[in-house]
């Protein structure tokens, strides 16, 4: 259940991202299917997170010590992007247009998802 309460926490923090953000799209011929596309698009960012981000940080910690974890930033923005390539690869209608979409995407979105986390109880969230 803590699975799909963040799913769904993701997905509309994705849909937040799609509203401020200019360059990151998500389309639909109609509600559901768009909503379907955030929650899939989410899934994929989680997946995407959950793989890739460990084995960033232990490979680049140089970069995040030197930056004091500014490289935390281009580093998000750039797992933005791949969520986009694999979006598009899926045939989603999710598009990022470019880094500078990707980076701001990105910080929106983990403030947005943590703005959300706060407002949820932790018991539906599965703590």
């Amino acid at each position: 259940m803590g699975f799909l309460i963040r799913l769904v926490i993701t997905a509309v923090a994705l849909w937040i991202t799609t509203l401020i953000v200019p360059g990151v799209e998500v389309g639909g011929r109609s509600g559901a299917t768009t909503a379907l596309t955030l929650v899939v698009v989410a899934l994929i960012f989680g997946v995407v997170n959950a793989v890739l981000k460990p084995v960033i940080k232990v490979v680049g910690c140089v970069f995040y010590l030197l930056t004091l974890g500014l490289f935390a930033l281009v580093v998000n923005a750039l797992l933005f992007l791949l969520t986009d390539r694999i979006a598009r690869a899926l045939d989603l209608p999710f598009q990022v247009d470019g880094f500078w979409a990707a980076f701001w995407g990105a910080i929106v979105m983990a403030v947005a998802t943590w703005l959300i986390s706060i407002v949820v109880p932790d018991r539906l969230e599965g703590r």
